[in-house]
């Protein structure tokens, strides 16, 4: 059994990843520690665990193993530095942090200290992004020019039980978030584009302010590659009804992904009955595993997955940039940033 701790519950999804946690057969829950005491002894009575007011005295604890960090993202690098001195392995919610600078030291913490970190990297390991990538390594779209991503709710738009939306205040707070809707959900189809496109050589990012918040709440990132291809990342707080969504083209044939209906649409040459019309196919893949799940075994067996850790990297570097570049007006270089 690994015996884990929460590291705060500011994050959105600190619940779902502690639920994960009770629920896996591998884990058990028996510490919480918060930047916000009167919450995280909430929650550390609700589960009959132990509270840490003291974030030292937590990582001190020799029975606990490992930690999962929902931190605000500007305290990513302070948390988890000290963890992985600490000798615990980690598990946090994307991105790694919010500068290419920070998620370097943390990940250089993490190698040197020996413990295992994975990055919740969710819409990765979905069945949909397998089948996709499939595609694209077969060549069945020849030469790829464009891919466009699309992520975005409505969690900050007013309604009668939530007048200022469901997304929690906090999430419009820039010194806790350092961005908005580009950095938390704008993450999925930013680390998706650099899947399938690779990295770009620079970023040119344009963010909305429809209600009015600090932070963006409708936002689109272009990113420029040597090749000429494009990749656009789109998201935003403000869209209620908007379908995740996939597309990718190249010089041979496009594709189209949807949640509407969970379907790939492709139009290809090179796949039979695709080269006149547009042909449905199933996703049939299996999903590979959730993060959490990853994490577990490679604590377990001693593995380690260094393109979850280079994807993060990339993630965090691509997200400062596009901060940079939205407050600049400007295209940004990925090898302006400091390392």
């Amino acid at each position: 059994m690994v015996r884990v701790a929460m590291l705060s519950f500011w994050h959105v999804h600190a619940k779902d990843y502690a639920r994960e946690a009770e629920e896996h057969p591998e884990t058990e829950i028996i510490a919480v520690w918060d930047e916000v005491p009167e919450r995280g002894k909430m929650e550390a009575d609700k589960r009959g665990v132990r509270f840490f007011p003291d974030l030292d005295e937590l990582l001190a604890q020799p029975d606990i193993e490992g930690v999962i960090v929902d931190t605000p993202t500007t305290m990513h690098r302070e948390v988890m530095v000290a963890a992985a001195k600490a000798g615990k392995h980690i598990f946090t919610e994307k991105v790694i942090a919010h500068t290419l600078r920070d998620s370097l030291a943390i990940t250089s913490a993490v190698e040197e200290a020996g413990v295992k970190l994975t990055v919740s990297l969710r819409r990765l390991y979905n069945a949909s992004t397998g089948a996709i990538k499939e595609i694209l390594d077969m060549g069945l779209l020849g030469d790829i020019t464009m891919v466009r991503v699309r992520d975005a709710h409505g969690g900050a738009v007013p309604n009668e039980k939530n007048p200022n939306g469901w997304l929690v205040a906090h999430f419009f707070n820039r010194a806790e978030t350092a961005g908005g809707a580009m950095i938390d959900l704008g993450c999925h189809p930013m680390y998706l584009t650099r899947h399938f496109l690779g990295m770009p050589e620079s970023v040119s990012a344009s963010y909305g302010h429809v209600t009015g918040r600090e932070v963006d709440d409708n936002a689109v990132v272009t990113l420029r590659y040597a090749n000429g291809a494009l990749g656009i990342v789109e998201t935003g707080f403000v869209s209620s009804f908007a379908p995740f969504t996939i597309e990718v083209h190249g010089t041979a044939g496009s594709l189209v992904y949807s949640a509407t209906d969970g379907k790939i649409h492709i139009r290809s040459p090179h796949i039979e009955g695709a080269s006149t019309q547009w042909l449905v196919k199933d996703v049939a893949a299996p999903e590979a595993p959730k993060a959490f799940a990853q994490w577990v075994t490679h604590i377990r067996q001693g593995t380690d997955d260094p393109e979850n850790i280079a994807i993060g990297n990339d993630l965090s570097g691509l997200m400062e940039a596009s901060n940079l570049s939205a407050a600049e007006n400007r295209p940004v270089r990925l090898d302006e940033l400091a390392r």
